[in-house]
């Protein structure tokens, strides 16, 4: 379990993470959804151990992340491409296993597996400077996974690729989780969490809004469904809050009907109800 207890960090006058606390239990897909500036990646920077909180913990089964022994089961993806362009797949590969004191009898067979897992075993002794946005997401990924860990931090994995890498990335996320790994994904893809998160935390400005599965956050902040019926009486519009009765009720009174159509509040919905629709520049 990862465990984190009124978390605040600031940045001169910023207030960047503002008492977050959460609960995320082994072999979850976590999801942790905000706009531009809502306190993601520093949030992923502190669990990860990679800069220090102002005040509260972070506890990764027990141990402190910048502990030596936490950093052994944690794997980061970071939102920046983190890759030595003008070295080779391979190359880059043997350059983070040798950060993880890898043994060299399992080397070989961790990096195979690891560019296996992304689709990339053809373009191992390619350079990286011609890889595509996809292609380099992906060999970041497998750079994250040659030491086994534990827990998989993925700050917006999918950000600027193909819809081919995409999908792929969709299904490293969903094979991990079988394998018993612990995930948080951050992204701005509010369809990417609906498809893939058992839990997810909206945070903005810092403060966390709402947690909970996406039924429980659709349920809670979704609102209504907009029904609309067309029968021989014209066309019938309204909100309902319990669709099963309420279109029920509705047909009774409805001699012809042409079509019927739902238009079910979603993720999105519910991210733009907590966070607002101004801009994030």
């Amino acid at each position: 379990m990862i465990q984190v207890q009124a978390l605040h960090k600031h940045f001169g006058s910023i207030h960047a993470v503002n008492d977050i606390s959460l609960d995320i239990q082994q072999g979850q897909i976590f999801g942790l959804l905000g706009p531009n500036g809502a306190g993601k990646s520093t949030s992923i920077s502190i669990m990860t151990g990679l800069i220090d909180c102002d005040s509260g913990s972070v506890s990764l089964a027990g141990l402190n992340p910048q502990s030596k022994e936490a950093r052994y089961k944690i794997g980061l993806i970071p939102q920046s491409i983190a890759l030595y362009e003008e070295l080779t797949a391979i190359d880059n590969l043997s350059f983070f296993a040798s950060l993880y004191d890898i043994p060299s009898k399992d080397l070989s067979d961790r990096m195979d597996w690891a560019l296996e897992f992304v689709s990339l075993q053809e373009r191992a002794n390619d350079r990286v400077s011609g890889f595509s946005g996809g292609m380099k997401r992906r060999l970041n990924l497998a750079a994250s996974l040659l030491h086994d860990p534990d827990y998989i931090f993925m700050d917006e994995p999918t950000a600027g690729v193909d819809p081919q890498s995409r999908n792929k990335l969709f299904d490293n996320v969903l094979e991990l989780k079988e394998l018993g790994k612990t995930i948080i994904y951050t992204t701005h893809y509010m369809e990417e969490a609906q498809k893939l998160c058992d839990q997810v935390g909206i945070i903005d400005h810092g403060q966390l809004l709402a947690l909970g599965t996406v039924d429980e956050l659709l349920k809670s902040h979704g609102g209504d469904t907009q029904i609309s019926i067309s029968s021989d009486q014209g066309i019938k519009q309204f909100k309902s809050g319990d669709v099963s009765q309420d279109l029920i009720q509705a047909l009774k009174s409805t001699d012809r009907v042409y079509d019927i159509s739902m238009n079910r509040p979603d993720l999105e919905t519910v991210f733009l109800n907590l966070t607002g629709r101004q801009l994030r520049d």
